[in-house]
């Protein structure tokens, strides 16, 4: 299976924030951005693997600014690693209206898929090369966020986890 780059697993996603997008203080509703997020994420795992995906984690979810109606939201998501059957995908969020005069960074996500065939067993993934220092950066993070996750699950003993026991020991 040939490995693939991250700009070749990359989505992009733009909505405007319409009144019926928003909360009681006019803002973007935050389960809202959830779920455009989720899209684009999607889309970016479908497009390094080829196949049907399935969300299996959000992590990381991080509500930094408030998004108002009227605002243009756009959603960049891009494959950060790939492992067996499953893959992490970074999701930056992106705001532009009136006030901010620009594009301004609000939010951000990691969201985990995992490959599926029609009968909705796993199967394997392609590799990712990272190019760039941040494609580098979110790639060997990964690596330790899967392992704290998986202990956190009770599927991994703390033991087992090699890159996290790296980080604490000189």
């Amino acid at each position: 299976m040939a490995s693939k780059t991250p700009s070749e697993s990359i989505a992009t996603l733009t909505e405007m924030v319409l009144p019926n997008d928003t909360n009681n203080l006019d803002n973007l509703m935050g389960g809202r951005l959830l779920h455009w997020m989720d899209i684009a994420t999607a889309i970016a795992a479908h497009r390094h693997c080829g196949r049907i995906v399935v969300t299996a984690s959000v992590n990381n979810v991080s509500f930094n600014q408030p998004i108002p109606r009227g605002s243009i939201v756009t959603m960049e998501a891009k494959v950060s690693r790939a492992f067996k059957s499953s893959m992490e995908v970074f999701v930056d969020v992106w705001m532009e209206n009136m006030k901010s005069k620009g594009r301004v960074k609000c939010n951000e996500a990691i969201y985990t898929f995992v490959a599926v065939d029609q009968l909705g067993n796993p199967i394997e993934v392609p590799t990712i090369i990272p190019e760039t220092e941040k494609e580098k950066m979110r790639f060997d993070g990964a690596l330790r966020r899967r392992q704290l996750s998986l202990i956190l699950a009770g599927r991994m003993e703390p033991n087992d986890a090699t890159e996290l026991k790296a980080l604490f020991s000189g």
